[in-house]
Formats: C-alpha cells, structure tokens, sequence
C-alpha cells in the first residue's frame, strides 16, 4: 500500500514573525490528526527554514531519536551534553534524547538554513542521551538507528537514473530536491511516499536529477 502526501498538503506551523517556517508532515504541536501521528516508528518528518539569526530556544527532548539532514545553511546545535557543533549540507545530525537532553539549533550563518528534521520513536525508553555527526553523508553509507531499528538511506540519483529503494514493512520517501518517478506515481521536491511492506523497488530520477532521504524500517515503537 502506497500513500502520497503532496508538499502542499503539509500543515504550516512555525512562526514566519520569528523568520521561521515549518511545514509538518505528521500531527505535531498544535496541529493533531487522528488518522495522521506516525507511521511506524516516524513520528515527525519537518521541513524547516530558518532566517539568519532565527531559530529555537534551549528545549527538552525524552525517549525520541532526532535525525537531521541539512539542505541549505548552516545549523548551530548545542546541547545539555556539551556538545556544540555546526552542520552543513551533507552532514546527517543525530541526537538521541534517551532519559532526557535540552538542545537549541540556530541560524547563526549570513544565509538562509533550510533542513529536514525527523523524529523517530525507539523501540525501548531510557538509556544514556548520545550525539554525533555524520560528515558528508554519502550514497554507500547508510545510517543505522539501532534503538528505533531503522536505517536511513540517501539517494541521490543524476538525470535519467535508476536507483533501488529498499524492501521494509514500513518505507518513507522523501524527496529533497528534484523529480523522482516511483510505481506510476511522479514526486516533486516536498512530496513523500509511505509504503507499507515494501518489496525492493526501483525509482527513476527526472531531467535534472534528484536527492532523497529513505527510511527503512521494521519495528513498531514500544511504549512504557
């Protein structure tokens, strides 16, 4: 089973005032759809852009993997932890909360910070916070998150190219760039797929290529 949510039919939250703008694709803060919280593990899915100078205050995190891919920009992390860091496009941010962090992220650049955050429920609760970052995320490398058995993979297939999506019970698809065309369906630069037990499967890239971000994954999420 397939399902397409179009860019445009992502709720807008965050505050354009504040020079920060937010698309959702899931239920998140004070926007709540029944038929729409998660699928799998994924809980959120944001599209965030951020203006230079804008971005969110210290705040607390608990039992939720937070897996960030920059687009455009430059991203200022800090955490409770200690750790301070600056991640560019390319790079993949991993926090996971654990029993419980505070982080802030930031637009400290000159330009505009445009990034994909997603939120991923683990498969048990707890467990000491833990930080990295992964530079220069490539094709042939993807990223393993053990505590929410799910593997991220990016794609970033040139004009005309095929590439294959992994087979999962649960697969997400989201296109960051680009036109990709998959099981008779085109998606533009916004859109996602879910794919409910996903053979192998092929996707083919428009005229100017593409760049995906596909989470693989095959547990669902254990509440205490």
């Amino acid at each position: 089973m397939t399902y397409v949510q179009r860019a445009a039919e992502r709720f807008r939250g965050g505050d354009p005032d504040a020079g920060i703008e937010t698309w959702h694709a899931f239920s998140f803060s004070g926007f709540y759809d029944p038929d729409n919280v998660r699928f799998g593990p994924l809980a959120a899915c944001n599209e965030e852009r951020l203006a230079p100078g804008a971005g969110f205050a210290a705040h607390p995190h608990r039992d939720v993997e937070i897996v960030t891919w920059v687009v455009e920009g430059e991203l200022t992390h800090e955490d409770s932890t200690g750790h301070v860091e600056v991640v560019r496009p390319g790079d993949l941010q991993r926090l996971s909360a654990g029993e419980g962090v505070h982080h802030s992220e930031r637009n400290e650049g000159a330009a505009p910070l445009r990034f994909v955050q997603m939120w991923l429920t683990p498969s048990d609760s707890g467990g000491e916070p833990f930080y990295e970052v992964v530079r220069g995320a490539g094709d042939d490398a993807p990223y393993a998150l053990g505590r929410a058995e799910a593997v991220l993979h990016v794609r970033r297939p040139g004009p005309g190219q095929r590439c294959a999506l992994p087979g999962a019970q649960w697969l997400y698809v989201h296109v960051v760039r680009g036109v990709v065309h998959l099981t008779g369906t085109t998606l533009r630069e916004g859109d996602a797929a879910r794919i409910s037990d996903a053979a192998e499967l092929d996707a083919v890239a428009g005229e100017t290529g593409a760049e995906l971000l596909l989470w693989e994954m095959h547990a669902e999420p254990r509440f205490p």
